[in-house]
C-alpha cells in the first residue's frame, strides 16, 4: 500500500513538473541582472491554494486537483507563476528536489510553492514571505550530486 501511494505521489509529481516545463524554460530565456533581491519579507504565509492566491492578488486557474498536491497557474502584474500546495512537507521536499533539475527559481513556504521568473518570485516573496531557491538546469539530474557545484548551492534563506 505505501509503495503504491508513493508511485502514485510520484506520478502526479512527474505531471506536475511537466506542466512547468514550458514556463521555467521561457523564463530561463528571460535573463536579467539578479538585482531586486530583498532581506525584508513578511512571515511565511500558510493557507490553502485559494487562500495564497488571494494573498498574492491572483485569481486562480486550477490544472491539478489531487489528493497529494494542488496546482494552479496565476497571472498578476508582477509575471506569471505557479503556485502549487502539498498534503505533507515529505512531498513538497521530494517536488523540489525532482523540480530543481528543471532549473527555474522557486519561493518556498510550507506545504507551498511559487514557480516562475526569478524577478516574478522575488516579487511575491514581499506578498507571501518563504525562502527562495534556484534550480541548477546546467546539470543533467543524473549525476545526483546537485551539492557539489561550490557556491552555487541553490538555497537563498532569507
Amino acid at each position: 500500500m505505501r509503495t503504491e501511494r508513493r508511485t502514485r505521489t510520484a506520478r502526479v509529481a512527474v505531471a506536475a513538473l511537466i506542466s512547468l516545463a514550458f514556463p521555467v524554460l521561457a523564463a530561463c530565456d528571460a535573463g536579467g541582472d539578479g538585482g531586486g533581491k530583498t532581506d525584508a519579507a513578511p512571515p511565511t504565509a500558510t493557507g490553502t491554494l485559494e487562500q495564497l492566491a488571494a494573498k498574492a492578488a491572483c485569481e486562480p486557474e486550477i490544472s491539478t486537483d489531487a489528493e497529494e498536491l494542488r496546482q494552479a497557474k496565476c497571472e498578476t502584474e508582477d509575471g506569471a507563476y505557479v503556485l502549487t500546495t502539498f498534503a505533507t512537507d515529505r512531498g513538497q521536499r521530494e517536488w523540489i528536489n525532482e523540480a530543481n533539475d528543471y532549473g527555474g527559481a522557486y519561493l518556498v513556504g510550507r506545504k507551498w510553492v511559487v514557480s516562475g521568473d526569478e524577478k516574478v518570485v522575488a516579487a511575491l516573496r514581499g506578498r507571501l514571505g518563504g525562502d527562495v531557491e534556484t534550480g541548477s538546469s546546467h546539470h543533467s539530474g543524473s549525476s545526483g550530486g546537485g551539492g557539489d557545484e561550490g557556491s552555487h548551492s541553490g538555497h537563498h534563506a532569507s
